[in-house]
């Protein structure tokens, strides 16, 4: 019989260094928040939610200078008005692109669920309103193509270069902000007009610094995932330089209105506490991911990251031999959830996505995947996305099973 406990000892054992600088970047970050809730004098006023126009809401704009604040921008806009990081991203898209201009993404194609808004025919994407698009793939290696970045960027001059921190569904490595100011740096030089965006989903707060600290100039993502902290019921932000945001703010809502409107009578109380405990949440995410990381690892699988590198987002991936694996893996999550973890998850026809999907997601907040979660499409190579859980222990929980399953 297994010794799971004596297994999972071990396993912590080899994890100590890993997990004790998890823990130091969690300080920064939760220093870094603290400070800005003092320092924008947050109360209990701001937790109040407003109806109609949502004129002088003052728990939205406290919320969105808080942000603003948190992850190096002049403005923001924060609220449940961006139902998810797709939409918020597009949002950014729509509102800084105009006919005739240029979106270069220097790491590969975006995320599935983004290439209606890209490339659909006759449902009002960037291409139907004459916006041009063009790609450069990352190397083998994960880094990045610099010498065709810089030579397409000299050259074509494009309004935005969009670049994306997390794999997606793809088996790259999630890219740190040190490594984009090199990058950053060069592309301004070349084109200091270039807007350049990030979408940061899956990286807030596992680094001491975002990408707006090393010259982004629009970060965006879902508050489902790590700022929400697991209790934001839904939501997105954009942070940027104030001119970006103005200009993303009549996309928002429309050009006369911008960011004066938008009401929330359930209140932003959520918004804040999610934003207040999420670098502690996210460090119960890394942790829990980087165990079974090295656990799957030390069963001979594959993970990416390795279990020897830093993690650049809560993102574990796991490479296994066929779909079976892969869907067992799947549903293992879900049944070690609070949330109906009687389900079980099967591989389905999920809309935004060009093959089947298996998602487990017994989440408190429907989707949330800060919350322990795990998806993949049903395609080769077959690879498992894990990320996220609310404490290290429920994680742990999982791995246990794991250790039992394989």
């Amino acid at each position: 019989m297994v010794n799971t406990i004596e297994i999972l000892k071990k396993t912590e054992e080899k994890l100590k260094d890993r997990f004790a600088k998890i823990d130091e970047i969690a300080f920064i970050n939760q220093k870094k928040v603290l400070n800005a809730f003092i320092e924008l004098k947050v109360s209990t006023q701001c937790f109040l939610g407003t109806t109609g126009y949502g004129y002088d809401d003052v728990g939205r704009d406290t919320l969105a200078k808080v942000y603003a604040k948190v992850f190096g921008g002049e403005k923001a806009i924060v609220s449940p008005i961006l139902t998810c990081g797709t939409h918020a991203i597009s949002t950014v898209l729509f509102g800084l692109l105009r006919p005739g201009d240029l979106m270069l993404s220097i790491t590969g194609k975006p995320y599935d669920t983004l290439h209606e808004s890209l490339f659909g025919k006759d449902n009002g994407s960037l291409e139907n309103f004459g916006v041009k698009y063009r790609q450069i793939e990352l190397k083998e290696d994960g880094s990045y193509n610099e010498q065709e970045i810089f030579k397409l960027v000299k050259k074509l001059k494009p309004t935005i270069v969009y670049l994306q921190r997390s794999r997606g569904y793809s088996s790259r490595k999630a890219l740190s902000p040190c490594e984009m100011k090199p990058i950053f740096d060069n592309i301004k030089k070349l084109s200091k007009d270039s807007l350049i965006v990030v979408d940061n989903c899956y990286g807030e707060f596992v680094d001491d610094i975002e990408p707006t600290d090393v010259g982004a100039d629009v970060v965006v993502g879902s508050l489902i995932k790590n700022p929400g902290g697991g209790l934001a019921p839904t939501g997105g932000y954009i942070v940027g330089t104030e001119k970006a945001i103005d200009k993303i703010s009549t996309r928002y809502t429309n050009p006369s209105l911008k960011l004066e409107v938008g009401s929330f009578e359930m209140g932003y109380r959520l918004f804040y506490q999610g934003l207040f405990t999420a670098p502690h949440t996210v460090a119960q995410a890394l942790k829990g991911t980087a165990l079974v990381g090295q656990i799957m690892e030390d069963k001979g699988y594959k993970v990416i990251p390795s279990n020897s590198e830093k993690p650049q987002d809560i993102v574990k991936s796991v490479v296994f031999n066929n779909a079976d694996e892969l869907i067992k893996f799947v549903q293992t999550v879900q049944k070690v959830s609070p949330v109906d973890g009687y389900v079980l998850p099967m591989p389905w026809d999920m809309p935004g996505y060009s093959d089947k999907v298996i998602m487990a997601a017994g989440t408190f907040v429907g989707g949330s995947s800060i919350e322990l979660s795990c998806d993949s499409p049903i395609r080769v190579p077959y690879i498992a996305y894990f990320q996220g859980g609310l404490t290290y222990e429920h994680i742990k929980a999982f791995a246990e099973k794991l250790i039992e399953l394989y």
